[in-house]
């Protein structure tokens, strides 16, 4: 996938409801896999009941995050970038900062180096543990309320 037709993918994102949202995603996703894996640093923080993952991103990296079970703060700290979810389509630009929704799964370009911290509230201090009890490769049907 070409970085215009991932800009054009974004766009469109505001028009799409969640579900065909989320279906654009997950299809982006599959031809991402099919390409050469970029390594992405990720620096772990952690205090009173919360945990920060702050991820460093080389400027034209497309990428997909796994899928969001909480309410979640996001952050662009440095640089440019454009993402969609079923929160919406956006070209951000540092600082930004938003609440992703539980059942979130994000495809991000990067037009510049940038720097994503994504909070999330848990009492976990193990990373994997936490990548395993707040995030899932699957949309699951959740209750919203």
């Amino acid at each position: 996938m070409d970085i215009e037709k991932s800009l054009e993918l974004i766009s469109r994102g505001s028009s799409l409801s969640r579900q065909e949202v989320t279906d654009l995603i997950f299809s982006a996703e599959e031809e991402l896999l099919k390409h050469p894996q970029v390594e992405v640093p990720v620096n772990h923080h952690f205090g009173h009941k919360v945990y920060a993952r702050e991820m460093l991103v080389k400027a034209g990296t497309l990428m997909t995050g796994k899928v969001h079970l909480l309410h979640n703060i996001n952050i662009l700290s440095e640089g440019e970038a454009s993402v969609i979810s079923i929160d919406g389509a956006l070209r951000i630009k540092a600082p930004y900062t938003y609440v992703g929704s539980p059942g979130a799964k994000r495809l991000i370009l990067a037009h510049t180096d940038i720097t994503w911290v994504t909070i999330l509230g848990t009492e976990e201090v193990d990373p994997q543990i936490i990548e395993e009890t707040c995030t899932t490769n699957t949309v699951p049907l959740l209750e919203v309320g």
